[in-house]
Formats: structure tokens, C-alpha cells, sequence
């Protein structure tokens, strides 16, 4: 049997397109639908009621595509809003970033000192802490909120003087301890693009951790468990939405994508009417 229901992908913006295009890689038979909520970014900022209410919008639109699986590509939604998606939408599964992130991270840190950057919510809820420790107790997480990240990714700005003296801010209190990390993890989907400036800030011999890649194999995973692939031989087909600018959204997520998005291609929707 074959699925060629869409998997539903969602972001508070652009920054869940490194999760889109790791699907797209890993999983080219299938076809995906991802809405980023362009017009109520950043989720970061913002209470656990809050992005648990807006993802949940967001999902209620998704479902009218028929999707077959929910993943939030967003480690902010992750954090506070997978539980209350998972039951709202069972036994549809819903898969989020943070578990699969912190998996990575402790396959990769040798001495288990992990720093997390990351926006406001995801610090303040610990989700990261909590997934680490559940898999390395003894592992040291430290935690940096890195807001203008997010703020740099959605315009555009992946390089240069701005960004590299951002990332030196951030990363500085994080390299002052005496046990320097050897892992860092970019809590947000936002922040691969920026992945180069932040290398060269921390130093060849730290690791970065793109959450993307394991989302994506714990999505095929999902889908295997639950007889869901889509066994066609054919390319599956991206369908993009977003909730206001569509031209911001083409142009930005773009450079995400690594491919051309035409704005002509983006579907706004209202979340609030359906």
C-alpha cells in the first residue's frame, strides 16, 4: 500500500525550511505542505498559551490539506505545544524537534558539556535540558537565548560584520566557563543558516547540531512504523503556504530552501477564518 497524503510541515516563519529541505532530501516521494505563520512571527517571544494556541490553529488548517503526519518544525512549538498537538490530533502522529535535536547532540558530544542556543520560550521551558538529561543524566547543558537570530535569519542576514558580532555576544558568556562545550546545539530551525558564521565564532574543535537531519529520519522512521510511506517512484510535490508575505516569504525562504520559491507559489491563508 501506498500513502501520497502530504506530510504537514509548520514554522513560525521561514526558519522551518532547513526542516522542509532535509524532508524533501531524505524523503523525495513524498509530498509535503509547510505553512509558516509569517504574520504572528517570532513564536519565541511569546507565553506557552500563546504558541500552543497558535500551533493549533496552524494544525487545524493543515488538516484541511489531509495530511497524514504533523511536523512541528519549530523548536519553540516543540517545546510547549507537542503534547497538547499530539492529543488534540490522535492518533494522527505528530512529530517535533526537540527529542531528535538532543538525541544528536549527546551522539556527539565526547566530554558531555552541550551548550543549547536557542530562543526565549525554548530557554525558559528547559525542553532541551530535559531531553538531554533524559538520555545523558550527567550531561552539563548550558543555555543561550539568541533572539536576533531569528530576527537575522528572516531578513536575510546570514553573513557578515552584524551577524559575526552577534554570535560573538551570544557565545561568549557560554566560552568564559572553565568547561568549555564541545557541542553546541542550534535549538532553533532558524539558525543553520547561520551555521558558518557560528563555526567560525566557536572554534574548529566544537560541534554544531542541526536538529533537521534527525527530524528528518525520525520522521521516515514514523512512517514506516505506521505503513504511511509513499512507495511511488515518482518526486513527491512541495506546496508552500504562509500567512502574510509572500514575497518576503519566496525571497528569504529561498536562500532556506536552497532552491527558487516564486512568490506566485505561496498560498496565503487566514488561520482565524480558515
Amino acid at each position: 500500500m501506498s500513502d501520497n497524503r502530504p506530510i504537514g510541515v509548520f514554522d513560525s516563519g521561514i526558519g522551518g525550511i532547513t526542516v522542509l529541505k532535509a524532508l524533501r532530501k531524505r524523503l523525495p516521494h513524498e509530498n509535503l505542505v509547510y505553512l509558516g505563520d509569517m504574520a504572528r512571527l517570532p513564536y519565541g517571544t511569546k507565553s506557552a498559551e500563546t504558541v500552543t494556541a497558535y500551533s493549533l490553529q496552524t494544525t487545524k488548517h493543515l488538516l484541511t490539506h489531509d495530511v497524514k503526519m504533523i511536523v512541528i518544525a519549530c523548536n519553540t512549538a516543540s517545546s510547549v505545544a507537542l503534547e497538547p498537538l499530539k492529543k488534540a490530533l490522535a492518533p494522527l502522529p505528530v512529530i517535533g524537534v526537540i527529542e531528535p535535536g538532543a538525541e544528536a547532540a549527546v551522539a556527539a558530544s565526547k566530554t558531555g558539556h552541550i551548550a543549547v542556543l536557542a530562543t526565549e520560550a525554548t530557554v525558559r521551558v528547559g525542553a532541551y535540558v530535559r531531553a538531554i538529561h533524559k538520555l545523558a543524566p550527567k550531561a552539563h547543558v548550558l543555555q543561550e537565548p539568541c533572539g536576533l537570530f531569528v530576527t537575522l535569519a528572516e531578513e536575510g542576514w546570514i553573513s557578515g560584520d552584524v551577524v559575526e558580532a552577534t554570535a560573538r555576544r551570544y557565545l561568549a558568556p557560554i566560552f568564559k566557563r572553565k568547561a568549555s562545550p564541545d557541542t553546541i546545539v542550534l535549538g532553533c530551525t532558524h539558525f543553520p543558516v547561520l551555521a558558518r558564521t557560528i563555526r567560525k565564532v566557536a572554534g574548529p574543535g566544537v560541534k554544531l547540531v542541526d536538529s533537521a537531519e534527525t527530524t528528518a529520519r525520525a520522521v521516515e522512521a514514523a512512517l514506516k512504523a505506521k505503513s504511511l510511506e509513499a512507495k511511488r517512484k515518482t518526486s513527491g510535490k512541495t506546496k508552500f503556504l504562509a500567512t502574510d508575505s509572500a514575497e518576503r516569504f519566496a525571497r528569504v525562504g529561498g536562500i532556506f530552501f536552497g532552491e527558487t520559491i516564486r512568490p506566485k507559489d505561496v498560498e496565503i491563508v487566514d488561520l482565524q477564518f480558515g
